[in-house]
């Protein structure tokens, strides 16, 4: 089996950057001039995805907007001559790409948000990718790695990472069986351990392949960290049933649901741009040098 639709939870608050998420989604905040939404779209489509699906709420209009055809700034564009930036605007999805809208009507945890897409997804093998973990793959993209992986096992996926000790109680962690490998089947994996309890240093970060037997385990799981429904917490109900792989990703994962992550991978980025780098980077050693 294939994968070929992808869930993209965008129905999140945002608190963590108040007040500039109180009436802008969170997704659309940019790196350099692209959204982080596009950023995790573009993820997916490399990994030959064709079907997106946005479990959003009624403050995240401006994501689909983003994803529309806006006929008056396309008309404008043309009008002046801006083929360039015309194209630009018109290539955000390419033809044969198709986007859905569920709502999420109150924020559940990332369980229920998977959860709500159920009826779009029938009995078919999906992508989970968080606009929040932004991540820089390379040649290759992080979900193109785990489809790969994907058709060799055709089992279930999570992407890992290794994080600080002092780190594990904000993120799911996993049990390993092997550690010689990047690819390893998962033993346990618990939500957000302290660290003195935590099984391993392997991080689970936003990209995830699932089989629908996922939806099962989370119609049966109860509230978890935070009083929210964790996807996690299905995930070792899923571990009982399933095979379940980790993958260690190729690649630089930037944490932009933080104000620091947010930032660097505002830097890394601005420096591969072909438009600024040059001059970003002479910036950047001005503020060096006033900052020595």
């Amino acid at each position: 089996m294939k994968v070929t639709k992808a869930i993209f939870p965008v129905a999140g608050l945002g608190t963590r950057f108040l007040p500039a998420t109180k009436a802008n989604p969170k997704e659309m905040m940019p790196i350099v001039d692209k959204p982080l939404i596009q950023y995790a779209v573009e993820d997916a489509l490399a990994a030959g995805i064709t079907e997106l699906i946005f479990v959003t709420s009624s403050s995240k209009r401006a994501i689909e907007d983003h994803f529309d055809s806006n006929f008056e700034l396309e008309a404008n564009l043309f009008d002046r001559g801006k083929h360039d930036l015309l194209e630009l605007v018109q290539g955000i999805l390419p033809a044969g790409i198709s986007c859905a809208y569920i709502r999420q009507k109150s924020p559940q945890g990332l369980g229920h948000a998977v959860l709500c897409a159920k009826q779009l997804l029938s009995s078919e093998p999906f992508a989970v990718v968080l606009a929040d973990d932004l991540i820089d793959g390379g040649q290759q993209s992080c979900l193109q790695q785990m489809v790969t992986v994907f058709e060799q096992t055709q089992a279930s996926i999570v992407a890992v990472e290794k994080i600080a000790p002092a780190d594990t109680k904000k993120y799911g962690v996993v049990e390993i069986e092997s550690t010689s490998s990047h690819i390893a089947k998962i033993a346990g994996i618990v939500e957000k351990p302290e660290p003195a309890v935590a099984p391993s240093n392997l991080g689970v970060v936003g990209r995830y392949i699932l089989t629908p037997a996922i939806f099962d385990m989370l119609e049966n799981t109860a509230k978890g960290s935070g009083g929210e429904i964790q996807l996690t917490d299905a995930i070792a109900k899923l571990l009982k049933k399933e095979t379940v792989m980790a993958l260690q990703f190729k690649g630089k994962r930037y944490d932009c649901g933080s104000k620091l992550g947010y930032l660097e991978a505002t830097i890394a980025y601005a420096l591969k741009h072909p438009e600024v780098a040059g001059d970003f980077q002479a910036l950047l050693r001005e503020f060096a040098q006033c900052v020595n």
